[in-house]
């Protein structure tokens, strides 16, 4: 792989996610709760945004020739978590897909247009750092396929749930 394959792709996607949630449109839509238990999508667009803001960080480590270890430890995790705001979601420790309850309860007293101008801002990071990034580099750090996991694998999951709610308060209108 390699950034001019791997951005169009990865932009796709993005278009992909954005689409969706502009199908949702208005605000309070988007905090409603139920789309998946108690969350809204609200609660998976601020999971979308520490996952994006993890791996934007981690790209700025790479460019700036700094070390990341993941937390092997559930001391290293929690200090993970108070040093960055947000999970080690690259930890063997913690389950890569799920949803941290810690991360929606932080967001939310936060309104929806702060989180999407941070998301839009965490993903705006990202593509400014890959283009930045050697090709070296991102081949030594596995930076493709990390990216992928920390955006449009997020954008996926929340895509899934978003459209299932959506169909089923279609079907409760009917």
């Amino acid at each position: 792989m390699d950034k001019i394959t791997f951005l169009p792709r990865l932009q796709r996607e993005r278009d992909k996610f954005e689409i969706l949630l502009n199908q949702v449109g208005f605000k309070h839509q988007m905090t409603m709760n139920g789309v998946v238990g108690s969350l809204s999508i609200k609660d998976l667009l601020a999971d979308v945004l520490t996952r994006e803001q993890f791996i934007a960080d981690r790209l700025n480590e790479i460019l700036h020739n700094e070390s990341y270890w993941t937390s092997t430890s559930l001391i290293a995790l929690e200090n993970f978590r108070r040093d960055h705001g947000y999970p080690d979601y690259e930890s063997p420790l913690i389950e890569k897909e799920k949803l941290d309850q810690v991360v929606t309860y932080k967001y939310k007293n936060i309104g929806v247009d702060d989180i999407v101008e941070l998301e839009l801002a965490a993903y705006a990071n990202i593509v400014s750092v890959l283009e930045k990034l050697s090709h070296d580099q991102c081949l030594d750090n596995d930076i493709f396929h990390r990216i992928a996991e920390h955006t449009y694998k997020s954008y996926r999951r929340a895509s899934i749930e978003i459209n299932r709610w959506l169909k089923s308060i279609a079907s409760e209108s009917n």
